[in-house]
């Protein structure tokens, strides 16, 4: 098996493992530590399944980039705690989110973000520049777009079946489930908007219509391209509803496509054989009450569990 690159859209599983674990999981000060658990696990589960070469945990610098705001400032505007330009994340995953970073350094594990950009735009860039097979791990749908069988880029798709039985996202896959060109999946999630991230869409213009009219012009520039010369094959009346969203439509793609190519930090992405820091994952380990988590991660990484000496 050729081994590959895993990318995680770390977000999406923290969050996924907050809300999917107990809460009554904590440490021994109280703090709690369900989805620092829950991560650890997925990371263990997915090298066990995938046996990657290359591992990252992409990473939110900014969840809500500039420039996708002053393109559509309702862009996750409903997602902003009030008074504050911060997201909404509930407290006591908020203070859990730190002790991954910290693990993840200690564990040796590549995390990587970007001021200015979205973990999206981290993975769309890595993913692109990769010369090995990629997988990308996630329950948002965005990055369906950087589906590619060609250059062999799949998505692990968790948002029903979770990190152990997730879909398989492929182009064919993209082709059925959507009933649209297998790369063709940003255009037709600018026509049809998005309620989850903000995204208007076209009015009128829901899931059926937004594909025929991708399957039948191929791009969303062939789409505007029809609408202004009136084709017949589509409905007149779709073709008004097209040309009155001409503003929406000349900067969705600004807010809906991944950036793929911002400057990366050079970071050493192999994944580990041993921790990084053997003392400080162990002192880790303790205060947070992770040792089992701990030791999943480092048993396939092929190290030794964690809390025994590295010369054991």
């Amino acid at each position: 098996m050729t081994q590959s690159l895993l990318l995680l859209d770390s977000a999406s599983l923290y969050f996924r493992a907050f809300f999917g674990m107990k809460d009554d999981v904590r440490a021994a000060d109280g703090t709690p530590v369900n989805a620092v658990r829950g991560f650890l696990d997925f990371i263990a589960r997915l090298v066990k399944d995938y046996e990657p070469a290359e591992l990252v945990c992409c990473w939110d610098d900014d969840w809500r980039p500039d420039f996708r705001v002053a393109a559509i400032p309702s862009y996750k505007a409903h997602r902003v705690a009030d008074g504050t330009l911060g997201e909404v994340v509930p407290d006591e995953l908020e203070v859990q989110v730190p002790i991954i970073v910290d693990l993840l350094a200690a564990l040796g594990i590549a995390r990587i973000g970007v001021p200015g950009f979205e973990a999206d735009d981290v993975i769309g860039t890595l993913a692109t520049r990769a010369t090995r097979p990629v997988v990308i791990v996630t329950g948002d749908r965005d990055l369906f777009q950087l589906v590619d069988d060609v250059r062999d880029v799949r998505v692990l798709y968790t948002a029903k079946g979770g990190v152990a039985r997730g879909d398989v996202v492929d182009e064919s896959y993209i082709s059925e489930k959507y009933s649209i060109p297998g790369r063709a999946y940003a255009d037709f999630a600018a026509l049809r908007g998005d309620p989850s991230d903000g995204l208007p869409g076209v009015p009128g213009v829901g899931d059926k219509t937004a594909a025929a009219l991708i399957t039948e012009y191929g791009s969303l520039d062939g789409v505007r391209r029809a609408a202004e010369r009136d084709d017949p094959a589509i409905r007149a009346s779709i073709h008004a509803k097209v040309r009155t969203a001409s503003s929406y439509l000349d900067v969705a793609p600004t807010v809906v496509r991944v950036v793929t190519d911002i400057d990366i930090p050079h970071v050493n992405i192999a994944l580990p054989t041993q921790a990084a820091d053997v003392e400080g994952l162990r002192a880790l380990t303790e205060r947070w009450n992770v040792r089992a988590s701990v030791s999943r991660v480092l048993q396939v990484l092929g190290s030794s569990p964690a809390g025994e000496t590295s010369d054991r």
